[in-house]
């Protein structure tokens, strides 16, 4: 795979081979947590929610999952996610 196809490819996937050396530091549900991912999406992903139904947020603003792809994460930002639970 070309190194264009590959940072093509990683961009989709919420993460840029060109910003390896320049982790976030932000918060995931209230833990410290250092990412790669630029997207909400990528954060999702990397963080093992992508194939569960989850509620999003950003510093207390609710994301919707269409927008997630589009949401670029901010050092320092506090992100919320929530996963449905079952039971009695």
């Amino acid at each position: 795979m070309s190194a264009a196809m590959k940072t093509e490819q990683s961009v989709r996937s919420g993460h840029d081979a060109s910003a390896t050396d320049q982790a976030l530091a932000l918060y995931v549900n209230g833990e410290p947590r250092q990412t790669r991912s630029l997207t909400l999406a990528g954060l999702i992903e990397e963080a093992g929610y992508s194939a569960a139904k989850v509620a999003t947020a950003i510093n207390g603003d609710f994301v919707p999952a269409r927008a997630r792809s589009t949401t670029e994460l901010r050092s320092g930002d506090r992100i919320e996610i929530v996963a449905p639970r079952q039971g009695g």
